[in-house]
């Protein structure tokens, strides 16, 4: 696919299946998202149509060699098992060598799917082969990478062959330039024709080979009734070889011997020229797609399992769920599990975009992909294969980078009619040329046909969106950011608002240990190691924070003797032989003791938003305790710069008013919706939006979804809930509300630079077509030539391209902090 016109074709193609939904075709990473109906079509049909079109579907193929497959019945059941497997393409099994040839899309099946697939037939993958196999589906992920290689180097090697022809037939084919060839090549003799019908010989190489892709681009085209940007140069070239066949050939037939000249040097040089910019713009896409190459990279290609009661080394693509993985200082973790053994400090960075290692102690969950630091641990895998974290990633930046943006769909309507306007444009201005312009008439119309042919690009205009977006999204990637379409990412840039849920956004999610007064006479490390004693295997999340506390300061908790809960008041019990209460006022009430002198501290406390509980040691008020969700690091930071940026900040919070006001005072939120029930916080967005405001969404818990799917744009906390994650637009991996600004600053980098694209390459369109049908030339004589429209014409997808990958070099700013 090399223009818009192609992706249109395919989509087309795509659409007329019988089943087939939808079809969205991305020209920057040649990839194609289809929603279809399993029931009516299949994988193998739409690779067929796609063929058919004139266009090759990629996939990764593989040859398994089977056991015990003796009869066409073996072969009709491993067929049918593997081509019902969702990702097969298609199965063909043989007799002969006794194997079957895969084709699958590795995004989607694995191999150990193709092996279930293949038992479920009552067979079995000889096991000498396993490793080849297993090695040649980790191959299918890099398949475009070695076609897209493949061929550039095909390209590179035609530019070479039809530059070296074009140097001396640019020389020979005027002579009258050249004093010494003049007097040996005079005009109108035998030695001129001969040598020009030897320069016709020599082009006929750089035409038939070198610019063979564009006859058969053509050709394509023209069998479905259409016309693309191999088209215009196919004709382009056409049109100027034949014109000099003729003029070598039937020189008679000209009334005037210097309409009599050869164009040998426009075919050579023209289709040099844009075989050299296909090449560079297949070098210059390829680095388009290097996010999704790093996170394909990241992949641990083995894992250390326990079996048996042995550590055995074995291929990644072999580790099961429920299997017992051991972890080194150093190692990769290869897939997702949760630690069982063990601790360690984990580096994240590749995934979650954050530089500091986290730690990692029994209980907590480590991702695949990531970096072991220091300790060594055991962990129990829970998900492999397509089922990690790394894997849905990789998935899920491949189908946004597949998807359009809404301004694609502007330019692809422009695109399917502007090749058949060229061609129109290019016939009108021969006509106009030979009729009313300057002798010779014929040349300078012939000249102007094949000049504004060539010089039109549609190729700049089908590029301009897409490879942007590629670049973009891998950028977002590589910054722990998913952004799931072209329409999230589009829409992120126009926010002038921004709702944020208060639990887990902008705060930590769970409560801690935030105050410690002591009453006269009393020590607070005393206050604090009574109450968490008291609390010590307790469940309540507020006891369970000032455990943490306490051992968090090191103190050292001692065995309760006695404990009784009090419902809706607190608790009680004996710890070092002392009487110890810890609750509300109404239980310091109850047990008649006086409060009085922390009356004040517990106001200021509870002005803050903090819920704070007296301590009473033997019968005498000893102390509060405060504990409060609290606000995360970077909360305050990520919301100043979010202003900065001319977006207002609203916080929507179930809590009271109080607790909502304490914390948005903390972070700098002017706006708050407190008390909102879950069920009408899509309400409230939707009020904010009837303000004529573009407004973006942050939570992550499940009663946060509906308000992120009434937001124009919603974001999730990727350490959330799946389902806020499903309901969102962009999904934030790192939970840090930094990553909103960094999201929006990504998307408003990127749709500046698909502005850039489109302005250059309509831009280009727009003055270079004018210039190419000669409308300088009654003002300035001015007529542009076919090589200096060639040269144009190959360098502004090249152009376009290459301003696109400079986003690859965009950081987005940090919150000061």
């Amino acid at each position: 696919m090399t223009c818009a016109h192609c992706a249109s074709a395919v989509e087309t193609a795509l659409a007329d299946i019988d089943g087939v939904v939808s079809a969205r075709v991305n020209l920057a990473n040649k990839l194609a998202s289809i929603d279809y109906d399993p029931e009516r079509t299949t994988a193998l049909d739409m690779v067929k149509t796609i063929r058919a079109a004139g266009y090759s579907g990629g996939a990764a193929t593989v040859r398994l060699p089977i056991e015990n497959m003796h009869c066409a019945s073996c072969v009709t059941r491993i067929e049918l098992a593997l081509n019902m497997t969702p990702g097969v393409i298609s199965a063909r099994a043989n007799l002969g060598p006794n194997a079957v040839d895969v084709e699958y899309d590795p995004g989607s099946v694995d191999f150990e799917g193709i092996r279930r697939a293949i038992v479920s037939a009552g067979h079995k993958v000889a096991k000498p082969e396993a490793a080849a196999v297993k090695a040649a589906v980790e191959e299918g992920d890099d398949a475009e990478q070695v076609a897209r290689e493949a061929e550039y180097r095909t390209l590179m090697r035609k530019f070479w062959v039809a530059a070296a022809i074009s140097i001396p037939v640019m020389a020979l084919s005027y002579p009258d330039l050249i004093p010494g060839l003049r007097d040996w090549m005079p005009m109108g003799s035998d030695t001129r024709r001969v040598v020009w019908a030897l320069l016709g010989v020599l082009s006929l190489p750089v035409l038939l080979w070198a610019g063979s892709q564009f006859f058969v681009g053509m050709w394509d085209a023209l069998k479905h009734r259409s016309a693309n940007m191999h088209t215009l140069i196919a004709i382009g070239i056409t049109a100027a070889f034949l014109y000099s066949v003729t003029a070598v050939a039937f020189p008679g037939i000209f009334p005037d011997l210097a309409l009599a000249e050869v164009f040998w040097d426009v075919t050579d040089v023209v289709v040099a020229l844009v075989v050299l910019g296909l090449a560079l713009e297949i070098k210059a896409k390829g680095r388009t797609s290097e996010a999704i190459k790093k996170l394909i990279g990241l992949q641990a290609k083995t894992a250390r399992v326990v079996r048996d009661g042995e550590e055995v080394d074995l291929p990644v693509e072999e580790v099961v769920a429920g299997d017992i993985v051991v972890v080194r200082p150093g190692d990769k973790i290869p897939v997702d599990g949760a630690v069982i053994e063990g601790s360690s400090a984990v580096d994240e960075s590749m995934i979650t975009g954050e530089s500091i290692p986290v730690e990692k102690r029994v209980g907590d969950e480590v991702i695949g992909a990531t970096l072991n630091k220091t300790g060594s641990f055991k962990f129990k895998a829970t998900k492999v294969g397509k089922d990690t974290a790394l894997a849905s990633i990789i998935r899920m930046v491949k189908d946004a980078q597949g998807s359009k943006a809404p301004i694609q769909r502007v330019v692809d309507l422009v695109s399917g009619y502007f090749v058949p306007t060229v061609m129109i444009l290019a016939v009108l201005a021969f006509v106009a040329w030979y009729l009313v312009g300057p002798e010779p008439r014929f040349v300078y119309a012939t000249i102007v046909l094949v000049t504004t042919l060539i010089i039109a690009c549609p190729c700049a205009l089908g590029l301009a969106t897409p490879t942007s977006l590629t670049v973009g999204i891998g950028k977002g990637a590589e910054n722990g950011i998913l952004i799931r379409s072209g329409d999230a990412l589009q829409t992120s840039q126009k926010l002038d608002a921004i709702i944020l849920d208060k639990t887990g956004t902008i705060t930590r999610g769970e409560p801690a240990l935030t105050d410690v007064i002591a009453a006269q006479g009393q020590e607070e490390g005393d206050v604090l190691r009574l109450a968490a004693s008291l609390e010590r295997g307790s469940e309540h999340p507020l006891g369970e924070a000032i455990v943490k506390g306490a051992d968090e300061r090191g103190l050292p908790l001692a065995d309760t003797e006695t404990f009784a809960a009090v419902p809706g008041h607190g608790v009680t019990g004996r710890v070092d032989g002392r009487d110890v209460l810890l609750g509300n006022a109404k239980l310091m009430g109850d047990r008649g003791i006086a409060i009085e002198t922390l009356a004040t501290d517990w106001e200021q406390l509870a002005t803050e938003g903090k819920t704070p509980m007296y301590v009473a040691v033997d019968g005498k008020a000893a102390g509060l305790i405060a504990v409060a969700d609290t606000v995360k690091p970077d909360s305050k930071d990520a919301i100043e710069t979010l202003k900065r940026l001319g977006i207002e900040v609203v916080m929507l919070t179930g809590d009271n008013a109080r607790t909502a006001a304490a914390i948005a005072r903390e972070v700098g939120i002017d706006r708050v919706l407190a008390e909102v029930l879950p069920d009408d916080k899509a309400h409230e967005v939707q009020k904010l939006q009837l303000e004529g405001k573009t407004v973006g969404m942050v939570g992550d818990g499940i009663n946060d979804a509906p308000a992120l799917a009434q937001a124009d744009v919603g974001f999730a906390i990727g350490t959330g809930t799946d389902v806020a994650i499903e309901a969102s637009d962009v999904t934030l991996i790192k939970g840090s509300l930094t990553g909103v600004v960094t999201a929006i600053e990504i998307s408003r980098a990127t749709m500046r630079n698909v502005r850039q694209n489109l302005i250059g390459a309509f831009g280009y369109n727009t003055l270079g077509i004018p210039v190419a049908m000669g409308v300088l030339y009654p003002f300035l004589g001015i007529l542009l030539s076919p090589l200096i429209a060639a040269a144009a014409m190959a360098f502004s997808s090249v152009t376009v391209v290459t301003n696109a990958n400079r986003l690859r070099f965009f950081q987005p700013r940090r919150p000061a902090s």
